[in-house]
């Protein structure tokens, strides 16, 4: 997941989270307000009630139910009941409100209590009195308390979802802010390559981390440059210093084994010594050419190249240079598009990787047929080369790619280990794959898997 989006899904739980509980908290007291509201009424009533309960005269009972029904409104379903305590124990009347033991206990221990039972209320107190002990329950109901809490618990659904809607839209909106100038840098470094080591971010005002990364970014760019300018130097003097002392041994050699008077014995030395240098010469263009992939291309352009006329090429170079090697070509499944054949690349590099990757086929197959298939897949170009060779240890798969590397049963064909490596970094300049599968004594299959041209359109 990109920083943004994490950037993103923060803000907005954050948000959601502190938008529920202040929501949360804004129910929770309202309602706890309307019910605190609503027993207060139902205990003023329990308290008029006591004192009418408390009267004898009929003058004063009248009197304050005239002032409870004139300054106290009648709430929906009102009604009182008296229950006389005797020794501890509350005597309940037939036909009297199903209220739980445990109401009339805490009564007596606490005096006073109160019970809700969905939409009932009920408030309770004790009393003493020259006729005795006596408890006083009001019991309402409250239709309007809870159809404001309902009406509420709607509005604050609403306001949730539109509330989570609009911080997810400012979030994205901030976020996008936030890291735009990110953007630009990932842009501008995506054109910075190789081939365009010159190439630098553009300088940003201020001491703020986009501004130390830029600077930093450049820094690096610049050691880089510069170590690929020194490796470019290197390499050009390299292949001139290495090759001439070489060739100058090679040709004494041979100059040498044509005098007639020369001994056998230093002949074979002379051989030996031609032979050999051959052989460093093969390594020191192995070598070279390794480097080379890293810095030479940007001398030229790149080029569109047909991967089935590449392959029908080296076919045909490889049947001149080793007749022995059986090389079948399989074209079936070809598409009709030109672009999904052809590659955007180095077209003397991919001939080069693949000649290596085909050569060796041959080489450790003991000239057994070698199939190469090419077709294509996603916009992708894959090309695949079988042999019946003598397979590389699993073990030692995980080396192959590695310069010089040889495997255990590789002592009877000459090589140097350099040729895979310099396909692999090949291929992986055009951006593409190499897949090995092999098995001891039963042959290597070998995938190379190129973006086609007709993958960037």
């Amino acid at each position: 997941m990109k920083i943004q989006s994490k950037f993103v899904v923060l803000f907005f739980s954050f948000a959601v989270g502190s938008i529920s509980i202040l929501m949360g908290a804004i129910f929770f007291f309202t309602q706890r307000y309307a019910f605190e509201d609503f027993y207060k009424r139902l205990e003023a009533r329990v308290n008029i009630g006591a004192e009418i309960y408390r009267q004898e005269d009929e003058r004063s009972i009248f009197y304050y139910r005239r002032i409870r029904d004139r300054y106290l409104e009648r709430l929906p379903a009102e009604s009182d009941f008296f229950f006389r305590v005797e020794n501890g124990r509350v005597i309940r009347k037939k036909g009297g409100p199903p209220l739980p033991d445990s109401f009339f206990a805490d009564i007596l221990k606490k005096g006073s209590s109160r019970y809700k039972d969905h939409n009932d209320f009920f408030a309770g107190k004790f009393f003493q009195s020259e006729k005795g002990d006596f408890i006083v329950v009001v019991y309402a109901k409250d239709p309007s308390g809870f159809r404001e809490l309902a009406m509420l618990q709607r509005i604050l659904i609403i306001g949730f979802f539109i509330s989570i809607l609009v911080v997810y839209l400012i979030g994205k909106v901030f976020s996008q802010q936030i890291f735009k100038p990110f953007s630009q840098i990932i842009r501008k470094v995506q054109e910075i390559t190789a081939d365009n080591l010159h190439l630098r971010l553009p300088a940003r005002k201020g001491t703020d981390e986009l501004a130390e990364i830029t600077t930093t970014f450049n820094d690096m760019l610049d050691r880089l440059e510069t170590a690929f300018e020194t490796q470019s130097n290197f390499i050009s003097n390299a292949s001139h210093e290495l090759r001439t002392p070489i060739s100058i041994i090679s040709g004494e050699a041979e100059l040498s084994m044509n005098n007639p008077q020369l001994p056998e014995s230093q002949k074979q030395s002379l051989s030996v010594i031609i032979s050999e240098a051959d052989k460093l010469q093969e390594i020191i263009s192995g070598l070279l050419y390794l480097a080379k992939t890293s810095s030479d291309k940007s001398k030229q352009p790149k080029e569109k190249v047909r991967m089935d006329q590449l392959l029908m090429n080296i076919k045909k170079i490889t049947d001149q240079v080793n007749p022995n090697c059986e090389l079948r070509l399989g074209f079936d499944r070809l598409p009709e598009d030109e672009d999904e054949l052809t590659v955007m690349g180095y077209e003397h590099l991919l001939q080069l990787a693949l000649s290596n990757i085909i050569t060796n086929a041959c080489k450790y197959s003991d000239n057994k047929p070698v199939r190469i298939y090419l077709k294509t897949s996603n916009k992708h170009i894959v090309i695949s080369v079988l042999d019946e060779g003598i397979g590389i240890p699993e073990q030692e798969k995980k080396y192959i790619f590695e310069p010089f590397f040889r495997a255990s049963n590789t002592h009877f064909y000459e090589g140097h280990g350099v040729g895979l490596p310099l396909a692999l970094k090949i291929i992986r300049l055009h951006r593409g794959t190499i897949d090995i599968r092999t098995k001891v004594n039963s042959g290597t299959d070998i995938t190379v898997l190129l973006p086609s041209v007709a993958n960037h359109k």
